[in-house]
C-alpha cells in the first residue's frame, strides 16, 4: 500500500476522544428488548411499549416521525434509526455513474430486491452523509444503526448472488492510487482480470476498507452531532467458512476493522428467509460473539435481529420464540425482532414476545 495511505480512510489509529473504544467500559445499558418497524401497530391494538416489555425501537429513518419519537420516550424506551447506506436504489438510475459495475464491465442488476452502488463514486457519498447530518439533527436519538453495509450482492437468500463488483473507473483508479499499482489500458473486462488475477489479496483487503471507510466517517458524523447516540451495525451472519468467506470476500466486511468503529453488531439471523433452521440462531450468535471477542460491560456489543415475518415461509410462534431465545445466547445483551406488524397481527407471537422481554427484566445480561 503506498505510503500506508487509502483514499476516504483516515489513520486507524485516530480515535476520537468522544468514542467509546474497543475493550472500554460503556454507559450502562439495560438488556435490549426491542422491534424493528414503526410501534404504531402495537399501539393501534391498544398496547404501550412499556406493556410489552419493550425497551428500545428500531426504525426506518424514512418512517420516523416527531411524534413516533416522543411518545416512544415517553413509554420508556430508546430510539434508533436504521440508516440504508449502500443502497443505491432510486440513485443510480438517475445518476448512472454510481451505478455498480461487474467483472464484465457490465451494470449490474439488482440482487433479488436490492440495488447496490458503487462505494467510491465521491457525489453518492456525499448525498448520503448529508442524510445521516439531517437526520441526526431533526430527532433526537439514541443511536443509528447502519444498513446495506457491503458491495452489491445479496445474502438474505438460501442461494446468495454473489457478483464481483465494483470494477467502475472510480473504484479502478483509487485502487490504483492506493496501492501504487500500474493497471495496463484495456477494456473494464481486461483490467478486472488483470487485477483478480495478478493482485487479488490487495483487491480483497482495499474493498474491505472502502466499506470500513464509510462507517469510520458515519461514526464521526454521529459522534459530532450526537456525542452519546451508538452506531450500530445490520450485517451478513455468515461465518468466515460460509460460502467461501463471502462475507469477507465479496461483501468486504472485515470484523477486525469494523470492531473499530462498530458499537453493536445486529447479524440478520432471518432463518426461514435464508433456508436455516431455528436452532441456527442460537449456535450463530454463539460464533459471532467468540469471533468478536465480546467482553462483558464492553464494547462492542451484539444485539441480533430475528425474523418474525411470515414471507418468505412462514414463521410459527414456537419458531418465533426459538429464535428470540437463540437471539439472546452467547454474548448476546439483547435483540430485535423483524418485524412490529408481524407480531402484532399474531396475538400468539405478541404474547411469546411479551413474556419473553418481561421476563428480563429481572434477569442479568449474559454480557
Amino acid at each position: 500500500m503506498k505510503n500506508g495511505i487509502i483514499t476516504y480512510i483516515l489513520p486507524i489509529c485516530l480515535v476520537l476522544s468522544a468514542w467509546p473504544v474497543f475493550g472500554q467500559k460503556p454507559t450502562e445499558i439495560p438488556i435490549i428488548k426491542g422491534v424493528y418497524g414503526s410501534p404504531t401497530p402495537f399501539w393501534e391494538r391498544g398496547y404501550t411499549l412499556k406493556d410489552l416489555g419493550v425497551n428500545s425501537i428500531f426504525v426506518h429513518s424514512g418512517s420516523l416521525t416527531a411524534s413516533m419519537v416522543k411518545r416512544a420516550k415517553s413509554e420508556g424506551a430508546m430510539v434508533f434509526a436504521e440508516f440504508a447506506t449502500l443502497n443505491g436504489k432510486n440513485y443510480v438510475e438517475k445518476h448512472p455513474e454510481a451505478w455498480a459495475l461487474n467483472e464484465k464491465g457490465e451494470k449490474v442488476k439488482a440482487a433479488s430486491w436490492f440495488m447496490g452502488v458503487c462505494p467510491t463514486d465521491p457525489e453518492f457519498r456525499k448525498y448520503r452523509m448529508d442524510q445521516l447530518r439531517q437526520l441526526l439533527e431533526d430527532y433526537e436519538l439514541d443511536g443509528v444503526w447502519m444498513d446495506y453495509v457491503h458491495w452489491h450482492a445479496q445474502f438474505e437468500e438460501p442461494e446468495p448472488i454473489l457478483p464481483e463488483t465494483c470494477f467502475s473507473n472510480s473504484c479502478i483508479n483509487t485502487f490504483s492510487k492506493d496501492f501504487g499499482i500500474t493497471i495496463a489500458n484495456g477494456t473494464t473486462s481486461q483490467k478486472a482480470s488483470w487485477i483478480l488475477k495478478n493482485h487479488e489479496e490487495q483487491w480483497r483487503d482495499w474493498r474491505c476498507r472502502i466499506i470500513y471507510s464509510w462507517t469510520k466517517e458515519i461514526r464521526e458524523i454521529t459522534k459530532k452531532i450526537r456525542p452519546n447516540a451508538l452506531v450500530g451495525l445490520y450485517h451478513c451472519p455468515w461465518t468466515d467458512n460460509e460460502f467461501d468467506n463471502a462475507r469477507r470476500r465479496i461483501l468486504g466486511l472485515d470484523y477486525t476493522l469494523l470492531k473499530k468503529t462498530v458499537d453493536v453488531f445486529s447479524p440478520m439471523v432471518y432463518h426461514e428467509r435464508m433456508g436455516r433452521k431455528p436452532a441456527w440462531v442460537k449456535e450463530n450468535i454463539a460464533w459471532l460473539g467468540k469471533k468478536l471477542d465480546i467482553k462483558k460491560n464492553a464494547y462492542p456489543k451484539v444485539w441480533p435481529i430475528v425474523q418474525a415475518h411470515n414471507d418468505p415461509g412462514t414463521v410459527t410462534a414456537l419458531e418465533f420464540e426459538t429464535v428470540l431465545n437463540g437471539g439472546l445466547a452467547g454474548k448476546s445483551s439483547g435483540v430485535m425482532m423483524f418485524t412490529t406488524n408481524a407480531v402484532a397481527e399474531d396475538k400468539v407471537k405478541t404474547k411469546v414476545m411479551k413474556n419473553r422481554y418481561r421476563s428480563l427484566d429481572t434477569i442479568p445480561s449474559s454480557d
